[in-house]
């Protein structure tokens, strides 16, 4: 099996006010460059040889921008970063770019009997969390042949990748963390998190 780097994009001007993008998008912000140049740099001290690595991105716009500032870091070559539709966030369907609130207004009583894991779903028009099931375990079974991958992904679909992974079941899937400033190596079937407040030498 790969070795899989699994990384969120940065923080958002959407994620700053609260807004949840699905597949829309939104730049980095400052402290989201931040956080992607932490990440670069831990990378730069786990990955040795950047080489033999694939590096492998969601299509949106803040994954590419987080990949650039990696890529910059590693010395890894930003035109070979393979694009993956799978690798892309839920669709929230016409929940994407709306608050908490603003669904709540549109849309009254969508979030009843739902929690903060697993309201995404009750959207009357996006995905299903079989749908990104599915996409998700399409992608883990193509990068088999890969020794070792950088993938660039979301949280959501970060969180059910990990899950599909280790075989948890959905609503454990759904409580995993999505830090912004976290590695998660995938190895022989075990995640760790990767998270060091080390110095760098920049």
């Amino acid at each position: 099996m790969s070795e899989i780097y699994l990384v969120r994009h940065g923080e958002t001007v959407f994620n700053m006010k609260g807004r949840y993008q699905g597949q829309l998008d939104s730049p980095l912000t400052e402290y989201g460059v931040e956080q992607v140049s932490e990440v670069a740099h831990m990378l730069r001290v786990t990955v040795h040889d950047v080489s033999r690595m694939k590096v492998i991105a969601s299509p949106l716009g803040r994954t590419l921008q987080t990949a650039q500032i990696i890529c910059n870091t590693l010395g890894y070559d930003f035109s070979k970063v393979k694009i993956d539709h799978r690798l892309t966030e839920v669709s929230l369907g016409s929940w994407d770019g709306l608050t908490i609130s603003e669904i709540e207004e549109q849309f009254p009583g969508a979030l009843a009997n739902t929690n903060q894991y697993n309201w995404y779903f009750n959207n009357p028009d996006g995905e299903t969390y079989e749908m990104v099931v599915t996409r998700v375990s399409s992608w883990l079974d193509s990068i088999k042949n890969f020794p070792r991958v950088i993938a660039i992904s979301h949280g959501l679909s970060g969180r059910i990748l990990r899950g599909i992974y280790a075989k948890f079941e959905k609503t454990k899937a759904l409580q995993l963390e999505v830090s912004q400033n976290t590695i998660f190596k995938l190895s022989n079937g075990a995640i760790e998190s990767i998270q060091s407040p080390f110095d760098y030498d920049l």
